[in-house]
């Protein structure tokens, strides 16, 4: 199933995986599902460690004009 990488809401995935990692910790899960859970868990981190370097560059280009806080068009989709 594919997704769209518009806006990553980052509480909302942050806390979908801190659900998931306390139901793989529980242990109550089939192997299966504990191996379809740790999939979703990784797309989960993905997502949280893009939204935090779009993040991170946003604040940097903020940051780096001579000590003054000027803004510049932010591109959200990283060059690959």
């Amino acid at each position: 199933m594919a997704r769209k990488k518009t806006s990553v809401d980052f509480e909302q995935s942050l806390a979908e995986l801190q659900t998931l990692v306390e139901r793989l910790e529980n242990g109550e899960l089939s192997l299966e599902d504990s191996l379809t859970a740790f999939e979703q868990g990784i797309r989960l981190t993905r997502d949280c460690q893009g939204a935090l370097a779009q993040a991170e560059q946003k604040v940097q280009q903020l940051l780096e004009r001579d000590g003054e806080l000027t803004q510049e068009p932010f591109d959200p989709e990283p060059a690959q």
